[in-house]
């Protein structure tokens, strides 16, 4: 008997969001904690399998459209986390994402570019994905990423 995909899962399948092969931690931490009813995501950045994607400094190496990629990129590990280690049927809604980018010293397209992963977290979890959401230009990230994001979810 064939297993019925929800329409959750039908999104990330056609946006090719996979829960196999997920970013693991690069410290002492764990990927998605619980405590009572929040799930806070560590740090995401744009990682697809075991490859680094656009890294440098926005403005600089990469453009905003890249930055824009970088961030939607994140949220798809983020969504996949949270899918693989909880699960989006016990997810009451995001609550709040924080986006944190690395950029030249006069680039400015912070908003733009966190956009990215606003809009996939609208895109997979519609309702659900509402969210407020934080910006913070920092001087560098691990593994020279452009893009790293974090994020809190609320659950049934």
């Amino acid at each position: 008997m064939e297993k019925t995909l929800s329409p959750l899962q039908e999104r990330l399948l056609a946006l090719g969001i996979s829960v196999s092969d997920l970013p693991r931690p690069g410290g002492s931490y764990v990927s998605v904690n619980v405590r009572g009813a929040i799930a806070y995501v560590a740090i995401q950045f744009p990682i697809r399998g075991k490859e680094y994607h656009f890294r440098g400094r926005l403005g600089q190496e990469l453009s905003t459209a890249e930055g824009y990629e970088a961030a939607t990129l994140a949220a798809m590990n983020a969504v996949a986390q949270v899918e693989n280690y909880v699960g989006f049927d016990k997810v009451l809604g995001l609550n709040h994402v924080d986006v944190y980018y690395q950029s030249a010293e006069e680039w400015d397209d912070g908003p733009l570019v966190a956009n990215g992963a606003s809009d996939l977290f609208l895109k997979v979890l519609e309702e659900k994905g509402q969210h407020t959401r934080s910006i913070f230009g920092v001087h560098k990230l691990p593994r020279n990423f452009s893009v790293g994001i974090s994020c809190t979810f609320t659950l049934l």
